[in-house]
């Protein structure tokens, strides 16, 4: 089976309608292969700008939601309200919110279900802190990530879930997982959804790297037979973007 390359920007809390406008206008400039596909995850407020002036062959999404549709949750936004204003997908679970924040693996699971019933495709990240890794945990701390959705998702919500592995370690920090390092992570999660949910979502289920993702690192990961992309934090914010999103070509 051949899974479409899906590559994503994740602005964080970063932008200003005048830079957003600028690198808007380069990336509508740029050359999009048409068999990857882009998404951009930005701040709540620039969503509606970035739904309006953005290339129509990329998708916007929300960089977090709540677990509820409306209410009295001062500061929140409900997945319906990022869909109101254009988003497509949202980010779930980036380890800023877990480890910053303190949002469990459960917390994370039941934003995922109100996501997909709100229509919104998911960004699902998981990954591993330093310490971690270096007491042989990885994947156990994945697999625990894991687990809290596969319990509470139907088996065809998978196909609007995208997994990102982010070493928390390499997020922002220069350092980045070799490209085997990220093949026998992305194996090992493919390996674990065929066991804990069905060989189809294994094959079917698309697995980006994230962690200091650039220009200069992106091709030789791209070549990993379970490596399906790339969830892009900095980069996403230069023109160098346009690079990575060409990297399997």
């Amino acid at each position: 089976m051949t899974r479409t390359f899906w590559v994503g920007g994740n602005w964080k809390m970063n932008g200003t309608v005048a830079s957003i406008k600028d690198l808007v206008s380069q990336f509508n400039a740029g050359s999009s292969p048409s068999d990857v596909e882009v998404v951009i995850g930005a701040p709540y407020v620039y969503i509606p700008l970035l739904a309006d002036t953005l290339r129509k062959d990329w998708a916007v999404a929300g960089e977090n939601c709540y677990v509820k549709s409306s209410g009295a949750f001062t500061g929140e936004i409900s997945p319906e309200m990022l869909a109101d204003v254009g988003a497509k997908w949202v980010i779930l679970g980036h380890s800023e919110r877990r480890t910053i924040l303190s949002e469990s693996d459960d917390f994370t699971a039941e934003k995922v279900v109100k996501a997909l019933e709100s229509g919104l495709k998911v960004v699902l990240c998981v990954g591993e802190l330093l310490e971690e890794r270096q007491a042989g945990t990885t994947q156990a701390v994945v697999n625990r990530q894991l687990d809290a959705v596969i319990k509470v998702v139907k088996e065809s919500d998978w196909a609007n879930i995208v997994v990102a592995y982010e070493p928390v370690w390499a997020i922002g920090t220069g350092k980045v997982a070799t490209p085997a390092q990220a093949q026998e992570v992305h194996a090992a999660i493919r390996k674990y959804l065929e066991t804990s949910v069905s060989p189809k979502v294994a094959e079917a289920t698309r697995i980006a790297y994230g962690g200091s993702v650039g220009a200069k690192n992106c091709k030789e990961t791209a070549q990993q037979p379970d490596v399906d992309g790339f969830l892009v934090g900095g980069a996403s914010l230069k023109s160098e973007f346009l690079e990575i999103i060409s990297a399997t070509q």
